[in-house]
């Protein structure tokens, strides 16, 4: 068991296939009620996050954290949206 939300930094983390996201690198607050609503990885797996990118999973698709984070939900690839430049 936690006994401080700052042990989660660093935690390696799973999808809930067993693959390997990347680690906690900060947590998502809400100060007012003192909750955390999610974990922040800075570097993510390419096979899964295209271009590495960092990613915000919001608390509620965390299954459950001990030695490692796993993920009850992560789609299968995050793709970057891009933007389409329209002109005039």
């Amino acid at each position: 068991m936690l006994e401080a939300v700052s042990e989660i930094m660093g935690m390696q983390v799973y999808t809930p296939g067993g693959i390997y996201l990347g680690n906690v690198d900060n947590l998502i607050m809400d100060m007012d009620n003192c909750t955390v609503n999610g974990i922040f990885l800075k570097e993510t797996n390419p096979l899964l996050v295209e271009g590495s990118r960092s990613v915000n999973i919001p608390y509620r698709w965390i299954q459950s954290i001990g030695d490692v984070v796993i993920l009850k939900y992560f789609p299968n690839r995050v793709a970057v949206a891009r933007e389409e430049i329209v002109e005039f």
